[in-house]
């Protein structure tokens, strides 16, 4: 029997014999602490296959067992079957047995991955014993729903895909000079103004086209409990992003207050509809302070701090010209007796790292927080390369790994003349394999402030779920293992091993309905001929 499991399992042994069958009379026995991993199998794998799934009891043949060892990793895993055709899978605590769940949905072939019944109402696997346990806690995917908004459903949905990959956190990016995409009440503005532009630049910044359609959307605040309860039933945490001081022209243009009002007429700014890096960035005054403290209380009330330690601050990007040209901004260096932008920038950073703190949360932000020196308990996303998650690590600082060049999964995937917008270097799904989070040249102590490592999913020129899906995946699948399984070093991977498991995998993405790129390159509907990219030739920098 060849199981094709992804991400692969820590062991796998099997014995060829017929172990396992799902049928009508398969019931669930659930042990306390697996009520989610119980609730999400009736559903999912009750309606793949039509079956009621019931509760039984221990003694029950044919059962789906949930049971919770604490001495196993917390999400690590066993799944065994059992001489009466039943199938026991142990976790180390409750996350343990959901990781197991999935497994046991690949394991009952693509058919578990749709939503109602496609064939008959059983499946069946071989006698195995599995055991399994993540090499990071920090396994994640940051989406960008502020260039392109995705509909709450579709939300829902990449948690689920996110799960079925056993990926632990989603990095929701809900403000940007694009779009402000969450609701908060005492600044309705924010949404009224800010979550709508008139037109869209169609391709990259340099492109001649653009979509006239006014474009825009945003989550009601009712939206973010329901995603946030959705994640938390699948063991996901949610890192909401409200991007500051940069950033911020969706923001600015809501309350044209917050603006540089001393260098721009920021009452003249409308949301931006084109890309790149903006200027117009957050005043350092005591009203934007309090201004965004009145966000962050409504936030901290949206994403609990079980589901959301971490808050994500942005910091990256910040142009600093109009502080440069601001009196008002160059007062408050003087003021606050600092040596320049780079630290004023970091006290406004700072001012909210102490915030969240006090309020029992953990401020992270992209690598540029770094400059002008970091807040004790920050932790740093490295998106510019490895170099400034090597100097936070070092310093003792948590470190997420996301280095655009190896995983900015809006960057192309191959280096065809069909790759639709095509961004960047290539980066394939044999060189996402083969991506490393931990850099060699960190000392052992340092190593142990990498938390983990996500894939970031920018959506300028992705208008749609369905362009999404095109950049995410198949290249998704090899991050997962990546992130979950103890791989040898890079030039050590079998990735010839991977592909032949994705063979298998494909079936299980299709029954989903993702749209991925297939290995033979583009369909006729995913190429956008004639729109303008950005592909940049030869070997991307490793830094």
């Amino acid at each position: 029997m060849n199981m094709d499991l992804i991400p692969a399992p820590v062991r796998a042994g099997d014995q060829g014999r017929c172990g396992f069958v799902l049928d009508a009379s398969t019931t669930i026995t659930a042990a306390p602490g697996t009520g989610s991993t119980e609730r999400w199998l009736r559903t999912t794998l009750g309606a793949a296959f039509g079956l009621p799934l019931a509760p039984g009891g221990e003694g029950a043949a044919r059962a789906i067992r949930l049971r919770v060892d604490p001495s196993l990793a917390s999400e690590g895993y066993r799944l065994t079957t059992t001489p009466d055709e039943g199938v026991v899978i142990t976790g180390g605590g409750p996350a343990g047995v959901f990781w197991g769940a999935q497994t046991l949905r690949q394991l009952l072939g693509p058919e578990a991955f749709r939503r109602a019944p496609a064939g008959g109402g059983t499946a069946a696997f071989g006698f195995t014993d599995i055991e399994d346990r993540p090499r990071f806690g920090w396994r994640g995917l940051m989406l960008d729903v502020s260039r392109h908004f995705l509909p709450k459903d579709d939300v829902l949905r990449y948690l689920d895909l996110l799960a079925a990959h056993k990926l632990n956190v989603f990095h929701f990016h809900l403000t940007d000079d694009q779009g402000w995409r969450v609701e908060i009440k005492r600044y309705p503005r924010l949404t009224e103004v800010g979550a709508w532009r008139s037109r869209t630049k169609y391709g990259h910044r340099a492109s001649e086209l653009w979509d006239e359609t006014p474009h825009g959307g945003y989550y009601t605040q009712d939206d973010i409990r329901e995603i946030v309860a959705y994640a938390a039933e699948r063991h996901i945490r949610v890192v909401p992003e409200i991007d500051i001081p940069g950033h911020s022209q969706a923001a600015i243009s809501a309350y044209p207050e917050l603006g540089n009002t001393d260098v721009v007429d920021t009452a003249a700014l409308s949301v931006w509809d084109t890309w790149g890096v903006n200027p117009n960035v957050l005043a350092p005054s005591d009203h934007t302070l309090r201004f965004f403290e009145g966000v962050f209380e409504e936030l901290l009330e949206l994403f609990p701090a079980e589901v959301s330690p971490f808050v994500h601050v942005g910091g990256d990007e910040c142009p600093k010209d109009q502080w440069k040209q601001s009196p008002a901004a160059q007062a408050r260096i003087r003021e606050l007796g600092l040596a320049d932008e780079d630290e004023l920038q970091s006290w406004f950073i700072r001012h909210f790292d102490s915030w969240l703190t006090a309020r029992g949360r953990r401020l992270i932000g992209w690598d540029e927080i770094l400059e002008g020196g970091l807040a004790e308990g920050a932790a740093v996303s490295s998106w510019r390369g490895y170099a400034g998650g090597i100097a936070a690590a070092e310093a003792g600082h948590d470190v997420v790994m996301c280095p655009e060049q190896q995983v900015y999964l809006d960057h192309r995937q191959h280096g065809g003349p069909d790759e639709p917008m095509p961004i960047g270097y290539v980066r394939t799904l044999e060189d996402v394999y083969r991506f490393e989070p931990v850099p060699p040249a960190l000392s052992e102590e340092a190593a142990r402030h990498v938390l983990g490592t996500q894939a970031n999913v920018w959506t300028e020129v992705m208008q749609n779920r369905a362009r999404v899906d095109y950049q995410v995946f198949p290249r998704l699948a090899a991050f997962a293992e990546v992130a979950w399984s103890a791989l040898p070093a890079p030039a050590d991977r079998d990735f010839a091993d991977f592909e032949r498991r994705m063979a298998t995998h494909y079936g299980r993405l299709d029954a989903l309905g993702v749209d991925y790129r297939p290995p033979g390159g583009p369909l006729p509907w995913q190429r956008r001929p004639g729109i303008l990219g950005r592909p940049i030739e030869g070997t991307p920098p490793n830094v």
